[in-house]
């Protein structure tokens, strides 16, 4: 085999794995929305599970990216472990489909096919019908990419050493692991199986031998789980033993069968001048047959999971900022915005109990000061701060890679919400240090202006407790837009009352300037409640139409 060989051979190997990138980041950028939303609304049943998973699969042309998807989804809470089981059944099915699309007897058209899909890309103007042509032209791509490496290895026929290397390949260890450590290394099973079976296609391997590198390929695919689940949390982990759990056993079971009974003849009798096809449809009968045996036994996979990685009886909290650059930085963008929108939502919920927290004490303070409780709001506004930098932070990243409409919206509406709860905790911030001047100062305030702050305390926590409501979101829209009418017109109201008090000397006009500063406070989280309203119905709905997977 001379330079010219091994030059071609790395082209068609470029152009085979850039097909099959083209035509996966396409396949994504049509469906890859909608896949989203049916995984995160999947229930229980473990048909409808299998057949999500194959389909999707089978669509973005990778079992590694659904597996690593499904252990984000874990590590998120959004699935159970149970629920996995069957997505990782079907993701084995769904991932044969390439080998079967290789097997297609469409060399002397893949040219054709290829110019077909750049055409659609450089005239379309729709974007649909761009994702299809680049669908189209990955295709093609892919296919002249098999041929090119086809015919760069039939020198290779002639070299004993090449020869006596593939013999080996009929004792089922060494197969297993070769296919399972160049699978690993690739972190593609599609990919590998792809050159195995230009392999074949040269005549370079036989399906005797093929066949145990065939089953170590689809052990080492589960690799890239492997390396996802760094980081996570136990029941994440354990997804990663499944997806290994479901090849061991059937390559176990198939090395059985290959080595006691004529399966292998036999299914070269079904394509018998089509190698490309046998190892095609030995990928699919292997995945299939294994998905049917172990299918009654799933929960006992999860059980079995459970037993090797037990949970520590000390869990230490993960650190889902470390998970969340983890899955930002992943090659497998499908997925990754629902899991950055979920952790995001998390957090923002988080900045809103501290909020709430500093308004209940920032008020109570007011009434009788307390130096320790002075301490906790101000520790507590240090946190909203750090949490409105790092989450908003994310959002940015997020956006960069974000494709869809509905997604960038609901993490703008994010943004705008840590907005109006940071300034809702500055003003929970301003009450405090009032008390705190007031205090240090002696100076004192009016039963009726301690009155009118229980009465603001009232307004303001009712207009946040909402955001806990169970609610349709317009009667919350109503409700925010009553809460904040109350809140000016007390607003008024309050003012007028504090201009009689000083008219008539009840109060010290040093505490009457604070007192009128405390008021433009509670009159600006009046309307930073209505604006978080406005938000948090706008991300009610879209939770809504992602439950509902549209």
């Amino acid at each position: 085999m001379g330079i010219g060989n091994v030059i071609s051979l790395l082209g068609g190997l470029a152009l085979f794995l850039y097909g099959m990138h083209m035509m996966s980041t396409n396949l994504e950028g049509i469906a890859g929305n909608k896949l989203k939303g049916i995984l995160e609304k999947l229930t229980a049943n473990r048909f409808l599970g299998v057949a999500v998973g194959a389909g999707i699969t089978a669509l973005i042309q990778s079992s590694s990216a659904t597996t690593v998807m499904v252990v984000s989804f874990v590590n998120s809470g959004l699935m159970t472990l149970q629920q996995t089981v069957w997505i990782i059944m079907g993701a084995n099915i769904g991932t044969t489909i390439t080998g079967q699309l290789i097997a297609l007897d469409v060399g002397m058209i893949a040219p054709l096919i290829a110019f077909a899909g750049v055409v659609m890309i450089m005239f379309c103007k729709s974007k649909k019908l761009g994702f299809i042509g680049g669908i189209i032209a990955g295709l093609g791509i892919l296919f002249i990419g098999m041929g090119i490496m086809s015919d760069s290895m039939l020198p290779l026929r002639d070299s004993p050493a090449f020869i006596s290397l593939m013999t080996t390949f009929k004792n089922p260890f060494f197969g297993i692991l070769a296919g399972a450590l160049f699978t690993a290394v690739i972190q593609s099973s599609s990919a590998s199986v792809g050159i195995l079976q230009a392999l074949a296609m040269s005549g370079l391997i036989g399906l005797d031998s093929a066949v145990y590198v065939l089953f170590g390929q689809n052990i080492g695919t589960c690799i890239t789980a492997v390396l996802a689940s760094i980081g996570t949390n136990r029941n994440a982990k354990r997804t990663t033993i499944i997806h290994l759990l479901f090849n061991i056993i059937g390559t176990v079971i198939f090395v059985v069968i290959c080595m006691n009974t004529p399966f292998v003849p036999f299914m070269e009798s079904f394509t018998p001048n089509n190698a490309a096809a046998q190892i095609a449809n030995v990928h699919t009968v292997f995945n299939i047959a294994t998905t049917l045996l172990l299918l009654p036994f799933g929960n006992y996979l999860a059980k079995l999971a459970i037993m090797i990685l037990p949970d520590k009886k000390s869990e230490t909290v993960e650190d889902e900022d470390k998970w969340l650059d983890e899955i930002m930085n992943s090659n497998y963008v499908l997925g990754t915005s629902i899991l950055a929108i979920h952790y995001i939502g998390q957090e923002v919920g988080d900045m809103f109990k501290l909020v709430r927290n500093n308004i209940d004490n920032g008020f109570d303070l007011l009434s009788k000061y307390d130096a320790k409780v002075f301490d906790s709001v101000k520790e507590n506004e240090d946190k909203i701060d750090k949490l409105n930098y790092s989450v908003s932070k994310k959002i940015s990243k997020v956006l960069s890679i974000e494709q869809s409409y509905k997604e960038v919206k609901v993490l703008n509406d994010y943004f705008r919400a840590l907005t109006n709860l940071e300034r809702i905790g500055d003003h929970a911030m301003n009450f405090a240090e009032y008390a705190q001047t007031i205090s240090e100062n002696n100076w004192d305030i009016t039963k009726e202006a301690t009155s009118e702050i229980i009465e603001m305390k009232k307004d303001c926590l009712e207009g946040l407790n909402l955001f806990t409501e169970d609610i349709h979101k317009d009667a919350l829209l109503i409700k925010a837009g009553q809460i904040e009418q109350i809140i000016d017109d007390n607003t008024s109201l309050f003012r007028t009352n504090q201009i009689q008090r000083m008219n008539s000397q009840k109060c010290q006009i040093e505490s009457a300037i604070l007192y009128s500063e405390l008021l433009s406070d509670y009159e600006r989280i009046g309307d930073h409640i209505l604006n978080l309203a406005e938000l948090h119905s706008s991300l009610k709905e879209f939770r809504e139409e992602l439950r509902q997977g549209d």
